[in-house]
């Protein structure tokens, strides 16, 4: 049986994407017909002040339903007109209730790239992001091998993705760095237990190379976390259940980005 709850949900990943057969490089053929995908990481360099991720997310493992009836296409609207710089959309139904549907409407509703929550575990889902539409793909350190993070991040990039690499300690930044990402994010959730870490992010900040758009993700509760994040270094800020369950998420972007 698996040991933690992260164990458990990469079980759930790993057995579906064992049991497809599909053609990788019929899938890849396929990436060459579509529009280029939205710059994920142009963006949240261009934006010139505190980047805003802003999540759509209907569910979250350690705290149950947040808004399990959201409408996707309204959320984005709010988050854009807020002054979001990107999207991220969960597509894990099993865990999250999410949806490739979500993120279908949530991206064909506004302009903003979009970047596919979701565990990644082989070169299919990889593709499959792209075919979906998204712009970018999470790959998770703590949950790939190292030569997988190093193939998957290069099959991203070959394919027309952007690659937020998400990483929690020292280690994990090493890994990243040898799969040249350019898009690194500091979960401060650790996934084994749930808990949020703040000083976790601002130590990890100050060795991330300059090179690398840094984003803190989770636990950002409203505008003091933004400004503690700012100033500790990160360019963004990837932000769900204090949008998603805020009164008006526009405003609370508003007083994120400060």
């Amino acid at each position: 049986m698996p040991a933690t709850y992260l164990d458990a949900i990469l079980h759930h990943h790993r057995e579906r994407a064992a049991a497809d057969r599909r053609s990788l490089d019929q899938l890849v053929e396929r990436c060459g017909d579509i529009d280029p995908a939205r710059g994920f990481r142009a963006a949240l360099e261009s934006v010139g002040h505190l980047g805003v991720i802003a999540e759509i997310k209907r569910r979250s493992p350690s705290k149950g339903d947040l808004d399990a009836g959201l409408d996707p296409t309204e959320f984005a609207r709010m988050y854009e007109g807020g002054g979001a710089s990107c999207l991220s959309v969960l597509t894990d139904e099993h865990h999250f209730g999410g949806s490739v549907d979500d993120l279908q409407s949530a991206r064909a509703a506004c302009l903003l790239p979009v970047i596919r929550k979701d565990f990644t575990v082989s070169e299919l889902d990889v593709v499959d992001t792209r075919l979906m539409g998204a712009d970018c793909v999470l790959l998770i350190v703590a949950a790939l091998e190292r030569n997988q993070l190093r193939a998957f991040h290069q099959l991203a990039s070959e394919i027309g993705l952007d690659v937020l690499v998400e990483i929690h300690d020292e280690a994990e930044l090493e890994h990243a760095l040898e799969a040249d990402a350019r898009l690194i994010g500091v979960n401060q959730r650790d996934l084994v237990t749930f808990e949020v870490d703040h000083d976790r992010a601002a130590r990890m900040a100050k060795i991330i190379p300059d090179h690398a758009v840094k984003v803190a993700e989770s636990g950002v509760r409203g505008g003091d976390d933004a400004r503690s994040l700012e100033a500790a270094g990160y360019d963004a800020i990837l932000v769900g259940e204090t949008l998603v369950t805020s009164p008006s998420p526009a405003d609370s972007i508003a007083e994120l980005i400060g």
